[in-house]
């Protein structure tokens, strides 16, 4: 009986253990409580245990996920810290924080991050579906990213003379007139204005503004303190506005008719989306030069939208122009045009007076397809085959490429190019192993001071093998940049034996044209 009564009475016991688990009395530790967040310079510092808690406590949170060893990373910091100093100097709702992606893997799984740095912004506490910031990497940039978040990206105008304060205050100034607020087409301009951060905004339903200004409906108007002064953009009244064609307006119009070439102007120029451009190279520290701009200027309103039209000042920091057209400055004052799809330059056909007519004319050519693009090309060097690796050039490239008695392997490569750098041991050692073979080429060429038609040069090096015998074959080298690859592909005759892996190997980009500068908002990341 007293085995029994024992039995019973440990049966009851654990009949309450197991209660008190599920109570959570007695079961497992409960998790921890969330952390408050460290600040560096300002900034959040999160992680798994502390970013839930920076949510619910920030209505704005923009969130960098970063990587300690990461360049871009580094050049970022300093203007994220900076950021966030303009942020709490304004008692802003938006705060900046930054996560330490390879210390928190479940955090860049979580929100899919490939790549650094990448930012994430965060409103109202929802984790699930953050906004992938694409704006810009300076300090200014940011604030003014997040302030058009957290606040109005447009003032409200009420009455002429507030409408008019906010006209005089900027050079470009944007106003929506709209006869409802409340119009789906409110939230387009006002969506826009959100990223357009080198314009200010503002919008109206006052009917003694659409007086004021003489309209009659609904529109969206650029003003300027250049230039015609004022565009119109009118909404149409069926289909209401349309987030691109305001977009191109916008980036059309408030570009001057004759735009600078320099690193403020730049990320503009490049950003505008007209695939054509004009420009005129001149000295500006030379009077006669300077004379030259009028013409130019007075040529140029009939092809807004179509041509952007750019001064090239020889005498600035602009050798890497010059560079790109083939150029030098004493040749100055000259014309070049140039397609941004097709990078296909032109140059006008007789050394003419620069005057508005001839200017106009040789736009007309060019578009009319009566001008034929021209090709760099650096001159033949006397003793470009006396080496083991041959220097190719414009002019000596069809003759030796697809000579048909040849294997002929190129590199195509940039000076400036740091992997083009790196392989180069890799290709001499090349060229000097088959030295001796008569069949066989090993050859380079300067890919940013000679142009190939038909044989575009999208990044750096880019390697091509030409086989022997006729037909014109390329077969471009994709693995590993190394003598012994290099070597197995020569001897298989531009095939790589089948357990050769198949390599992409790093390559710099080829830019279509004269780079923007590196402050502009077009900043590169770094895989993870």
């Amino acid at each position: 009986m007293d085995g029994q009564l024992l039995l019973v009475l440990l049966l009851l016991l654990g009949a309450s253990g197991l209660r008190g688990q599920e109570t959570g009395t007695g079961g497992p530790e409960e998790a921890p409580p969330e952390e408050e967040p460290p600040e560096e310079d300002g900034v959040l510092v999160l992680s798994q245990h502390t970013l839930g808690r920076a949510l619910r406590e920030h209505p704005a949170l923009l969130v960098e996920f970063y990587a300690p060893w990461c360049g871009h990373c580094k050049a970022l910091a300093p203007e994220y810290s900076k950021a966030a100093a303009l942020l709490a100097a304004e008692s802003a709702k938006a705060r900046l924080a930054k996560v330490d992606g390879p210390s928190e893997p479940e955090l860049t799984k979580e929100f899919a991050v490939t790549e650094y740095p990448t930012l994430k912004f965060f409103r109202s506490g929802n984790r699930t579906h953050p906004e992938e910031y694409t704006g810009p990497r300076e300090a200014q940039g940011i604030a003014e990213w997040l302030r058009r978040r957290v606040g109005p990206s447009a003032t409200r105008l009420e009455d002429e003379q507030g409408a008019q304060a906010l006209i005089e205050a900027r050079d470009v100034v944007v106003i929506g007139f709209f006869q409802d607020l409340q119009d789906k087409d409110v939230a387009t301009f006002l969506a826009l204005a959100q990223d357009a951060l080198d314009m200010t905004f503002g919008l109206t339903d006052r009917p003694q503004l659409f007086e004021k200004f003489g309209l009659t409906q609904d529109s969206i108007v650029l003003f300027k303190k250049f230039d015609e002064g004022r565009a119109d953009f009118p909404v149409d009244e069926e289909l209401g506005l349309d987030l691109g064609d305001l977009s191109h307006f916008l980036l059309t119009h408030s570009l001057r008719l004759v735009t600078e070439f320099n690193s403020e102007t730049s990320p503009k120029i490049f950003a505008a989306r007209i695939l054509n451009h004009l420009l005129l190279f001149v000295n500006q520290t030379l009077a006669p030069h300077q004379e030259l701009l009028a013409g130019f200027g007075e040529a140029a309103p009939p092809f807004r939208g179509q041509v952007l039209f750019v001064v090239v000042d020889v005498a600035a920091d602009n050798d890497h122009v010059l560079q790109y057209f083939g150029l030098k400055a004493e040749e100055a004052p000259t014309l070049r045009f140039i397609n941004m799809e097709t990078t296909k330059k032109y140059a006008p056909a007789e050394d003419a007076a620069l005057t508005a007519a001839s200017v106009a004319a040789f736009c007309h050519a060019v578009l009319g397809g009566e001008i034929q693009p021209y090709l760099l090309s650096q001159d033949v060097p006397p003793d470009w085959d006396q080496r083991p690796v041959k220097t190719l050039v414009g002019k000596n490239f069809e003759q030796v490429a697809f000579d048909e008695t040849k294997n002929v392997f190129v590199k195509f490569y940039a000076p400036w190019c740091a992997h083009c750098k790196e392989m180069a041991p890799a290709w001499a050692a090349l060229a000097e192993k088959y030295k001796d073979r008569e069949d066989i080429v090993i050859a380079e060429l300067d890919a940013t001071a000679n142009e190939l038609d038909g044989f575009p040069v999208r990044g750096f090096p880019t390697l091509k093998y030409f086989p022997a015998g006729p037909g014109r074959r390329v077969i471009e080298y994709k693995s590993t940049r190394d003598l012994e690859t290099f070597s197995k592909f020569l001897d298989s005759g531009g095939v790589l034996p089948a357990e050769e892996p198949a390599e992409e190997p790093a390559e710099e980009p080829a830019a279509p044209a004269p780079e923007p500068p590196a402050n502009s908002t077009a900043v590169p990341k770094e895989e993870l």
